[in-house]
């Protein structure tokens, strides 16, 4: 009767985690932590606990997939996880090459058009597990629903220490012009794999650090980040939902704030300096409490017209990124657990 009554409870807060949620993700990157923990505190193997945490992450892709998010990254071997005891990193590589040719050849996948990737230090890895990947691949390199990519052997500084050198070996060897390189210039020279900027970042375990993960994709989106206290094989949905909350409400906040700097900006200065004011308020003024007023209660200048005569349009503002990977409490940057 209690389990019962529990699981009527979760459902319900599923129910409204997800009407809570009015913008999902494009992209979630998940730091996989605590399987080893998890299995410590039962007293298992620490296999048993990889593979307790290889099933959250069967269940991870179908709430994707239900909820519409197009990519997903998973830190599944990190470059530090090299020195980690022979047995349980080989017992690793097991399961990951079970794993990966499971995948490959599941009806789900394939029903679904997930695109399976690796990225890292593949040439690292076993030849067991890189045949395995080329396997996955291959079975999986026409799809284009959702995008799975697997970091294995993967550590964000060596991504970016080789595509320095890459780059600086084109320069020197004359093919690029050092006034050329620019952004794209830098994110072709990145492992091939993601196909979009990170827009949340998940860890469960209770560590609350990012791990050298993903540091241009994610990084220079300012990602937002959600941490949370359950082990990975613990991580349930209405966990993944909270993860969803904290990055809609962080994207929400981030367009009022936008929207008060420009009414700011309008009460302070003259007209000859009201061009971007008048621009990023009409851009986000939707997202302002109150529709047409001000904080506060008070209308804005002019009702619908901004000085000089110019009309507010009245839409929605368009995606943006936020400004800083973690906000304070109340901000929706992170949130704990426990809500």
């Amino acid at each position: 009767m209690r389990r019962r009554l529990r699981n009527l409870a979760l459902r319900g807060y599923e129910r409204l985690l997800r009407r809570e949620i009015d913008e999902s993700p494009a992209h979630v990157a998940v730091i996989q932590d605590g399987n080893r923990r998890y299995a410590d505190e039962r007293g298992t193997e620490k296999t048993q606990g990889h593979r307790a945490g290889a099933e959250t992450t069967e269940a991870l892709l179908d709430w994707c997939d239900d909820l519409g998010i197009r990519e997903v990254t998973l830190y599944a071997f990190s470059t530090e996880n090299f020195n980690r005891p022979p047995d349980e990193r080989e017992a690793i590589f097991d399961l990951v090459v079970e794993k990966l040719r499971e995948f490959a050849d599941s009806d789900r996948v394939h029903e679904s058009e997930v695109r399976i990737r690796a990225i890292g230090e593949l040439d690292r890895l076993p030849p067991r597990v890189r045949d395995a990947i080329d396997y996955a691949e291959g079975r999986t390199g026409a799809y284009d629903a959702l995008h799975l990519n697997i970091a294995l052997a993967y550590g964000g500084r060596a991504e970016l220490l080789g595509a320095a050198r890459d780059v600086a070996s084109a320069v020197a060897e004359g093919e690029l012009d050092p006034g050329d390189v620019d952004v794209e210039t830098v994110e072709e020279a990145l492992y091939e794999g993601p196909t979009r900027d990170v827009d949340l970042i998940i860890r469960t375990g209770g560590d609350e650090r990012t791990s050298n993960f993903l540091p241009w994709q994610a990084n220079g989106n300012e990602a937002a980040v959600f941490f949370c206290t359950p082990y990975w094989p613990e991580f349930r949905k209405i966990d993944f939902l909270r993860g969803l909350r904290t990055y809609g409400n962080r994207q929400r906040h981030w367009r009022e704030r936008r929207a008060r700097r420009a009414l700011a900006l309008l009460r302070a200065v003259g007209e000859t300096e009201l061009v971007e004011a008048r621009a990023v308020l009409a851009k986000f003024r939707d997202s302002l409490p109150g529709g047409n007023s001000l904080p506060g209660g008070d209308p804005l200048p002019g009702g619908n017209s901004l000085p000089g005569g110019d009309t507010l349009p009245v839409g929605g503002a368009d995606d943006a990124p936020g400004e800083g990977g973690r906000e304070n409490p109340g901000e929706s940057g992170t949130e704990s657990v426990a809500d």
